[in-house]
């Protein structure tokens, strides 16, 4: 069910596309930068999450429903860029130091919870992914080797693999520079004020980039 050069060449691709910074990216650095690295790692688990759930609704074909029902589209596109206003108005009002949603003993935290769950949201929300999807993973599928809903299904999988690995090494990365400037109440403000701009650059890029 695999062709090995072929899945080779496609986590190369992957790769390649998932360190160029995008919205999951650009997204898991803004909860990191706010939370630290505990929440810049909960923040790319709940993208791999919406990744997760939209490589399976490729592979089983759901994305059908776009062509028949063409509101679909705009409805999630429309309800993601308000989840990131939403976002980026909480970011604004933010006054709290850098990391107080988070505690150093490695216990689950609302504030961990809420990066996941934002995380997660933000993606599913994005009907822009599972396009892709549709239009990425064919190229790297072998119809001769035969089982195709199997080896989209393997695609799907190790695309979120490869994402997740960049978006946890930015987050954490994005997480420490924050734990630098903790102390800073004016860096903390500045930081807030940062993601929410991040958010809503977000929210404008979703509605008014090309479909």
């Amino acid at each position: 069910m695999l062709d090995l050069p072929l899945h080779l060449a496609f986590v190369t691709a992957a790769l390649a596309l998932c360190v160029t910074p995008g919205p999951d990216m650009v997204f898991v650095v803004a909860m990191g930068g706010r939370g630290g690295p505990a929440a810049g790692v909960m923040a790319a688990l709940g993208v791999a999450f919406g990744a997760t759930v939209h490589a399976l609704a490729a592979m089983l074909g759901l994305s059908s429903l776009f062509a028949h029902l063409p509101a679909l589209y705009d409805v999630l596109r429309w309800a993601g860029a308000a989840y990131l206003v939403l976002l980026a108005v909480q970011a604004f009002r933010d006054r709290s130091p850098l990391g107080a949603d988070g505690g150093d003993d490695g216990a689950p935290v609302p504030g961990r919870l809420r990066a996941f769950s934002k995380g997660a949201v933000t993606n599913l929300l994005n009907p822009k992914v599972i396009m892709f999807n549709i239009a990425f993973l064919p190229q790297f599928v072998s119809p001769g080797l035969g089982h195709v809903t199997g080896q989209l299904l393997l695609l799907g999988l190790t695309m979120v693999a490869v994402g997740l690995a960049v978006d946890i090494t930015v987050g954490v990365l994005s997480g420490r520079l924050a734990a630098l400037l903790r102390r800073s109440t004016r860096a903390a403000r500045g930081l807030n004020v940062l993601s929410g701009a991040v958010f809503g650059a977000l929210a404008v890029r979703l509605v008014t980039a090309p479909e």
